[in-house]
């Protein structure tokens, strides 16, 4: 064979024979399974406290004392305070409308006229029943003089013509002050319905105006959420003190939040047909004055508010996330590195947190995380996470 051909086979061999001798010459190879940790999971450690429980709601402000201001006597306005505009205030007793007292005050002199010729005639009907009494005593006469003879029945009309005569002076001069227009209470007016220079009539509304004593706030609930409350009952025959919880009153104004305080001052008799809810009222005193802080506007009438209103206190509780949660009643707690299902007793719920009376103690690790496929005593790593700040649940519709 010519070397061309030999040399080829002879590299071929030579690299066979390679081959075979290094893997000849490796070493053994040593199988190890694969180790996978355990999952790692946020926990917070267990720890009781005292907390006062609140309720949210929300709604409208409107007036406690609202009254329709009418005309009592006929006439032409013939002046307005400045007040009387949408939006004035005034204070108890100010005149807000003078009706032309002209005709009324005319209407006194005559009524007092009248009184006098009514006093001068029972005067003069008294002395002379004064004289017949006087000249039957002068005659001797033994029998008993008739009331005809006193003057008797002359002298009672004389005194129903005064006392007729004073009620027609009285009733003059209430009409004489009933031009003029006053208030019955510190308020404000809502709407107007008459000006200067109008005519009016007996019961002609004027005005809507409304008290700024107290500003009221109808709150609707659901029952439920009574049980987070400490208010009474009203039954019949009641005169004791009902509990006034306190509530907080917050909206967002001109691009501000404000907030002011009141009290639950009464429960509504009737539970809404269509609703199924309960009625709270809520009063704030003095809506309209500027208070501690001069920035904040009046708690006008129609405002939307929310309304935060403090409830019970619950002792010994544990505040946890909404996240912890498994099911209706359990949680994971981490013992040892292993997780465990532990079955809790719940204050209240809502979606962001829940409020555990019993199951947990404290310094018990309680895992946070979501789990897809959890078995009981499975392993676990754990990062701890702070507990939740100390704030009472706000949410209405928490479930038990």
């Amino acid at each position: 064979m010519s070397r061309k051909i030999l040399f080829p086979i002879l590299v071929l061999i030579l690299g066979v024979m390679g081959t075979i001798a290094l893997v000849q010459s490796r070493a053994p190879i040593q199988t190890q399974s694969p180790e996978i940790p355990p999952p790692l999971v946020r926990v917070m450690s267990v720890k009781s406290q005292d907390l006062q429980l609140t309720v949210t709601a929300q709604g409208s402000v409107m007036p406690r004392t609202e009254s329709t201001l009418v005309a009592q006597v006929a006439g032409q306005i013939i002046s307005v305070s400045s007040a009387f505009a949408s939006g004035g205030f005034f204070e108890a007793g100010d005149i807000l409308l003078n009706i032309d007292p002209r005709d009324y005050g005319v209407a006194v002199s005559q009524a007092q006229s009248r009184v006098a010729q009514a006093e001068l005639r029972y005067v003069r009907e008294r002395e002379e029943a004064q004289i017949a009494q006087e000249e039957w005593e002068r005659l001797g006469n033994e029998s008993p003089p008739s009331s005809l003879v006193l003057r008797k029945p002359q002298l009672a009309g004389a005194r129903a013509a005064l006392d007729a005569a004073r009620a027609s002076l009285a009733q003059a001069e209430l009409n004489l002050d009933r031009t003029f227009i006053r208030t019955p209470f510190a308020g404000r007016v809502r709407t107007k319905s008459a000006d200067i220079g109008q005519y009016v009539n007996p019961g002609i509304p004027l005005a809507r105006i409304y008290a700024v004593d107290y500003a009221e706030v109808r709150l609707p609930l659901p029952d439920d959420q009574l049980a987070y409350l400490d208010l009474s009952f009203n039954f019949r025959g009641d005169t004791g003190q009902a509990q006034q919880p306190d509530v907080f009153l917050h909206t967002t104004f001109a691009g501000q939040r404000h907030s002011w305080q009141g009290k639950i001052v009464r429960i509504e008799g009737e539970i809404d047909a269509q609703s199924r809810m309960v009625h709270l009222v809520a009063q704030v005193e003095n809506p309209y004055g500027k208070g501690d802080n001069p920035n904040r506007p009046p708690l006008a009438v129609g405002m939307f508010v929310q309304a935060e209103i403090l409830g019970k206190t619950v002792r010994k509780i544990v505040l946890l996330p909404r996240t912890a949660l498994r099911g209706q009643d359990q949680v994971l707690v981490v013992s040892n590195g292993r997780l465990h299902f532990r079955t809790i007793g719940i204050v209240r719920a809502d979606a962001e947190q829940i409020i555990v009376r019993s199951g947990l103690s404290n310094g018990e690790q309680v895992c946070l995380s979501p789990l897809d496929a959890v078995v009981d005593g499975m392993r676990v790593r754990m990062v701890s996470e702070a507990p939740p700040e100390k704030v009472a649940l706000t949410k209405t519709g928490g479930v038990q």
